[in-house]
């Protein structure tokens, strides 16, 4: 099986609806995908009508924003529960402070660019949290920038002056959550060191007891000493090693099932999970 387990649609920050991109993973040969957008839910119901029309299995998912420390680290939980309470206020927390953050960068932006919030609402589907990659957007419509990838080098770097941070759950805590919504948490690309500092093997480790059930290692913002070392951590902590392209359509370069996930971990996912894998019919035949 092709396994690709981290993807986004237009509901957060990726530039396909989650039907679209259904069929982009069955016309990328993907038997199954996981839709992990940016702290919501809210695109699992599309997502779901496809799985019949594609054949595509679908993993229910989020990638949540989370802090350890002052360390940014994206968490994704598969197959929880969407109607447990202490999970869904912290998503509904970190999107509303990415969408003020959003407004305020927006602000500073603009007493030197010429860039309005509406500018940046045009660059997102309805209900998308709104993010820096929709800023991003907003300055290439804008002839700012070349492209997503231009303008977090540059307008929108975290050591810029247009930065603005936002409120996230501590790591532990998002991890505790997720387990106790019945999900499974995984660090997303634990080693992305352009993204930002990346956390200690100490602090996977303090992860590994609170909870977190896997790493995922091969990633395009990985290099091979990444994922060599992560491996090593991995086995050490018993932890499910994942692969993923962490896809957005054309908002970024990657590719679905660029990197993929063993079918025996997707089982391991799916044994551990309260919800179960939506297969097409004739899987489930």
């Amino acid at each position: 099986m092709r396994i690709d387990l981290h993807t986004h649609s237009a509901v957060s920050d990726g530039t396909e609806s989650p039907g679209d991109l259904m069929r982009a993973a069955a016309a990328a040969g993907l038997d199954a995908v996981a839709l992990t957008d940016h702290d919501t839910t809210a695109g699992w119901d599309e997502a779901s009508e496809a799985v019949g029309s594609t054949g595509v299995t679908l993993v229910r998912g989020a990638e949540i924003s989370t802090r350890a420390g002052s360390i940014s680290v994206h968490l994704l939980s598969y197959l929880h529960d969407p109607t447990d309470a202490v999970l869904t206020d912290i998503l509904e927390r970190s999107r509303a402070s990415r969408e003020a953050r959003a407004q305020t960068m927006v602000e500073r932006i603009a007493a030197d660019l010429e860039l309005t919030w509406d500018d940046v609402l045009a660059q997102a589907g309805d209900g998308a949290t709104i993010g820096r990659p929709h800023i991003a957007d907003a300055l290439v419509n804008r002839g700012y920038v070349a492209d997503r990838s231009a303008a977090f080098e540059t307008v929108l770097h975290p050591a810029g002056p247009y930065y603005v941070r936002y409120w996230a759950a501590e790591t532990a805590d998002a991890v505790a959550a997720v387990r106790a919504a019945g999900g499974v948490p995984v660090m997303a690309h634990p080693r992305a060191s352009m993204r930002g500092r990346v956390v200690s093997v100490d602090t996977i480790r303090g992860l590994a007891e609170a909870g977190l059930a896997g790493l995922e290692v091969d990633h395009l913002d990985h290099t091979e000493a990444d994922r060599a070392a992560l491996r090593e951590i991995a086995a050490e902590l018993g932890l499910l090693v994942t692969g993923s392209s962490d896809y957005h359509g054309a908002g970024k370069p990657n590719r679905l099932g660029e990197r993929t996930t063993a079918r025996e971990v997707l089982d391991e996912i799916e044994r551990q999970g309260r919800l179960p894998l939506l297969r097409p019919a004739t899987e489930q035949a």
